[in-house]
């Protein structure tokens, strides 16, 4: 059996190292912790400082560490650094880099990557530039530690890079810093979430796809040609679930070294009492905000569900949910009024201040036309949770015994109606809903396990289908629902028989539950998926070594 090799610095950059955008941030961020108790301040993440103009509320500036290299990389490079700690659990050493000054060179830049590895970036647009140039730049930061403080092949460097928007960075290691052995993760292709995102059937006919074609006709030609240049030119490449590996194999022409799981560490989840705590107060705030905005009392066993995540109408499953909870509706023998969140920010113009007055002082009115969403959109009528509200005639009447509540908000504490996380309202709830259609991974279906929510997801989500290969009903905890390219409506109806079989639950067989939901958010924790990263690492050294 061959030997497994070890990293002795591990560099990992992501476009969301100290900038929460999406669901790489929590990869990263709870996956450092366990990285750091074996690598130390070897660990070294590195990230855009796109805020420069205000304070950054995720980096805590050193000003007194690394300020050697901080100026030698000023000087040689050309390049200006921030140094510091990321603000999460672990504290690692983080690296924020002003990429911009080297935009005046992006022409240059493009046309010695396409002379290197033949990537194309004259079809470029929206996000590739400023993306592609930040990759670059933490390339020259790397290189920069590597020859400041003297470092060989003998020290077993590793270099992580994050989705399409870092991959100039590895091609930049390759080039100039050959010893550092290099990975990259491919979190969802480019190529597949467009197909998916452009309502085309991506499963059923994923083997007769050729994802250059595609790339052509789906105008994402450079994002496909650096994804796919990176997954042949690194010494390991990776990818987060079984499903997205198939993708990566038909899409890419390139086959995984590995799969590595995205785990997650529970410190977020408050113990024993604090836990009885936050979740009474988060029923409290959210029965508050629902019948400040319904206009009348709900009864006291009222179910509380939601769903969250990007507003990604068809990839996220929302339009398999609004449909869903139309049959439900329907159901003649509910036992439970069900109230459901729907928790995906959009456009808006911030809260609304008419629910704002009436949640202080009930005696102020409320808007009576508009008895759905908690902050004021942009455009109502375009919207496609409204209009999905309106197609299916939801009207929140207290006769209905489905309601919505739109959530068109980030949760980050300060929104102006319920002033609290994402997860401090999670807490309160009694069941969630994730039918995605496209999900390599999934994490909302997991951070809703670990809070104990059972949750209910479909086996084209990563995790679903980590979680059982063959559906499963809610009484596992995670309702795993088969879904397909075509059967959105069968997985709509499954849904609506989930969440009324939930509500028909007692307390006993609700506890039941919702402990077999905890035990299978454990068997996610980092401890027990960290063994694929070390098999990753060494992938990489041992391919590197091959090089040199």
């Amino acid at each position: 059996m061959a030997e497994t090799l070890k990293p002795e610095y591990i560099f990992e950059t992501s476009w969301e190292v100290c900038n929460m955008v999406g669901g790489i941030y929590t990869v990263l961020s709870t996956r450092a912790a366990t990285l750091k108790k074996t690598h130390k301040d070897k660990l070294i993440f590195i990230g855009p400082d796109v805020w420069i103009d205000k304070q950054n509320p995720y980096f805590e500036e050193s000003l007194d560490m690394y300020s050697d290299w901080k100026a030698f990389t000023e000087k040689e490079y050309n390049l200006k650094i921030r140094i510091g700690r990321w603000n999460i659990h672990g504290k690692p050493v983080a690296v924020l880099v002003d990429f911009m000054p080297l935009m005046i060179k992006k022409d240059e830049i493009f046309g010695q990557i396409w002379e290197q590895v033949g990537v194309n970036s004259m079809a470029a647009n929206g996000d590739y530039d400023e993306s592609s140039i930040f990759g670059y730049a933490t390339g020259i930061i790397m290189e920069s530690y590597y020859r400041f403080f003297n470092l060989n092949y003998t020290n077993n460097v590793v270099a992580h890079f994050n989705e399409w928007m870092t991959t100039f960075g590895a091609f930049y290691i390759k080039k100039n810093v050959p010893e550092i052995a290099t990975i990259f993760t491919t979190h969802a292709t480019s190529i597949g979430r467009s197909i998916s995102g452009n309502h085309k059937p991506l499963y059923d006919y994923l083997t007769e796809y050729n994802g250059d074609q595609m790339a052509q006709e789906l105008n994402m030609v450079s994002k496909h040609s650096t994804e796919k240049t990176a997954a042949h030119v690194v010494d390991c490449f990776t990818t987060v679930s079984d499903i997205t590996a198939v993708e990566c194999a038909q899409l890419l022409n390139k086959v995984p070294h590995v799969v590595t799981p995205n785990g997650f560490e529970d410190d977020f989840v408050p113990k024993s009492k604090k836990f009885v705590n936050g979740r009474n107060d988060a029923r409290t705030i959210l029965r508050h905000v629902a019948e400040t905005l319904l206009g009348y009392t709900l009864t006291n066993n009222a179910l509380f569900v939601s769903t969250a995540g990007r507003y990604e109408y068809k990839n996220k499953g929302i339009d398999t949910l609004l449909e869903s909870l139309k049959q439900l509706s329907e159901f003649c023998d509910l036992k439970k009024e069900i109230v459901v969140f729907i928790m995906v920010p959009a456009h808006i113009k911030g809260f609304r201040v008419d629910l704002a007055s009436s949640l202080k002082n009930p005696e102020s009115k409320l808007y009576s036309w508009n008895r759905f969403t908690t902050h004021e959109l942009y455009d109502y009528y375009n919207d496609n949770v409204m209009s999905a509200i309106n197609w299916f005639h939801f009207t929140n009447q207290q006769t209905q015994p489905v309601k919505i509540v739109f959530v068109p908000s980030y949760l980050n504490g300060s929104d102006g109606i319920f002033n609290k996380s994402y997860y401090d309202l999670l807490i309160g709830m009694d069941l969630t809903v994730f039918p995605s259609y496209y999900e390599p991974w999934g994490y909302t279906p997991l951070e809703s396990v670990a809070f104990s929510v059972p949750t209910i997801t479909t086996d084209l989500s990563g995790f679903g289908l980590w979680v059982s290969p063959n559906p499963q009903d809610i009484e596992s905890g995670v309702g795993v629902i088969h879904r397909s390219d075509y059967n959105a409506f069968l997985v709509a109806t499954h849904i609506a028989e989930m969440i009324q079989k939930f509500a028909s639950f007692n307390e006993t067989e609700v506890e039941v539950v919702r402990k077999k939901a905890a035990v299978i958010a454990e068997k996610a924790l980092w401890k027990h998926f960290i063994h694929y990263y070390d098999k990753a690492y060494s992938i990489a050294l041992e391919n590197r070594n091959k090089r040199l």
